[in-house]
């Protein structure tokens, strides 16, 4: 019966050398008969720096539905506040129409938001890229331990095949040695 090892490396047809690092990984988990489970999600969060956490919950707020809600509460005070000042009071506003400088509040705040939200892009697509090795790691893993199934299987079946052609190869000769004894009693007179 051949080793885990060597029987997982002929069902991929290399040899352990010829493997990358998570094939490795994945024939190590099998010959030890560990299951590979990990949380990816605290792999991850362990390897972010306070800035990298900060931006992404900057990132995770600017775009919620609270944001939205409190940023046109801000805009629509900003706005009648100035426009009130200006019709109600006669009095002259902080920001007249056409509202230069929530303009540049508004881009200021894209200028700082855009690259957050960015950055954050970035690390969520570096978490789905190991969330997918995770992914090949089980599902190789799973897919080595049908190929082995299928094999054992195999073996059991070409087994029975055997045993069950030496019963027959059994049979055929207790039949012969029947056949024969009465064809031996037909001959003699009787």
């Amino acid at each position: 019966m051949p080793t885990a090892k060597e029987l997982f490396t002929s069902l991929l047809n290399k040899s352990v050398q010829e493997m990358n690092a998570v094939e490795q990984h994945v024939l190590e988990h099998l010959s030890q008969r560990e299951p590979i489970s990990r949380d990816t999600q605290q792999d991850y969060a362990e390897k972010l720096t306070l800035g990298q956490r900060v931006a992404d919950k900057v990132a995770s707020f600017g775009g919620s539905w609270p944001f939205i809600g409190l940023f046109t509460l801000f805009l629509l005070l900003w706005i009648g506040g100035n426009t009130a000042l200006l019709l109600m009071l006669h009095k002259k506003p902080v920001d007249p129409f056409p509202f230069i400088l929530l303009n540049l509040f508004l881009s200021m705040l894209a200028a700082i938001q855009a690259p957050v939200i960015m950055m954050s892009q970035n690390r969520q697509t570096a978490h789905d890229r190991l969330e997918a090795e995770h992914d090949y790691e089980v599902n190789l893993k799973a897919e080595l331990e049908i190929m082995a199934l299928h094999q054992k299987l195999d073996e059991l079946r070409e087994q029975q095949w055997q045993q069950l052609l030496l019963l027959q190869q059994e049979q055929i000769h207790h039949l012969q040695a029947i056949l024969e004894k009465l064809d031996s009693g037909a001959d003699q007179p009787g």
